[in-house]
């Protein structure tokens, strides 16, 4: 078997697989990626030359259909074998080429449909600016002379439906920062609460290591300062009883 047979067999089997080998082997399926560079293996290397040519066959055939272009395409394998489509006729599409190359003044015909070209795309995106200022200033409730009742209502829909949607996003933007303040309230009694105890703690550790470096001997001065409890018993007696006259005295 030659190699233009191989070939055709290779194409045969692989025609209509919707997977297409990658360079390691695998298969890529759908939209898998796979490395731009040359793949080492015969067998996955023609199977992608049949996918992607027939690929290229249906975009030039697509391009010609649906834009009246006239398309023609040449494409040799890597084993030489030439593969061509063209929707009129590939040697009469060459020489148009030729012509069109040769041709000093196509040039300047080709730079006169380039430039009225951008001059068209250019009118037609000043048309869309224009069109969306003026959207946007009827929403604003600006330049309303022009429009009809049906305009009017529909205006006032898109504005009511915006409105709405502004004040949507208001109150969820207020419910967030409510629920955010009322859970940083929290977080600052806890550690209040945390706080007071770490002090109230700190302070009984300090007078029970003030208690413990005192002499046994010794007691405190807020002690020696505060009178004895049975001194102000007889104090009490002695200031009720000084106020009764004493009947043994006479």
């Amino acid at each position: 078997m030659d190699e233009e047979q191989k070939e055709l067999a290779y194409e045969s089997e692989h025609e209509r697989s919707g997977d297409e080998m990658s360079t390691d082997g695998k298969l890529q399926g759908g939209r898998g990626k796979i490395e731009i560079k040359r793949i080492e293996n015969p067998t996955n290397r023609q199977v992608t030359f049949c996918k992607r040519r027939n690929g290229l066959v249906k975009k030039a055939y697509e391009l010609s259909v649906l834009c009246e272009a006239e398309v023609a395409l040449i494409v040799f394998s890597g084993r030489g074998r030439l593969y061509e489509y063209s929707n009129s006729s590939v040697r009469e599409t060459i020489e148009r080429y030729k012509k069109a190359t040769a041709d000093p003044g196509n040039k300047g015909s080709v730079s006169e449909a380039n430039a009225q070209f951008y001059q068209q795309e250019s009118a037609k995106l000043r048309v869309n600016i224009g069109n969306q200022q003026n959207s946007n200033r009827n929403m604003l409730g600006e330049s309303l002379g022009s429009l009809n009742l049906r305009e009017l209502k529909n205006l006032e829909g898109k504005v009511e439906r915006s409105i709405s949607r502004v004040r949507s996003r208001k109150n969820e933007l207020l419910f967030s920062e409510i629920e955010f303040m009322q859970k940083r309230e929290i977080d600052l009694h806890n550690m209040n609460q945390y706080l007071r105890a770490k002090v109230m703690a700190e302070n009984e550790s300090a007078q029970q290591q003030h208690m413990n470096l005192m002499p046994a001997g010794n007691t405190p001065e807020y002690e020696l300062m505060s009178p004895h409890p049975q001194y102000e018993i007889a104090r009490d007696f002695l200031q009720v009883n000084g106020g009764q006259r004493n009947d043994d005295h006479y």
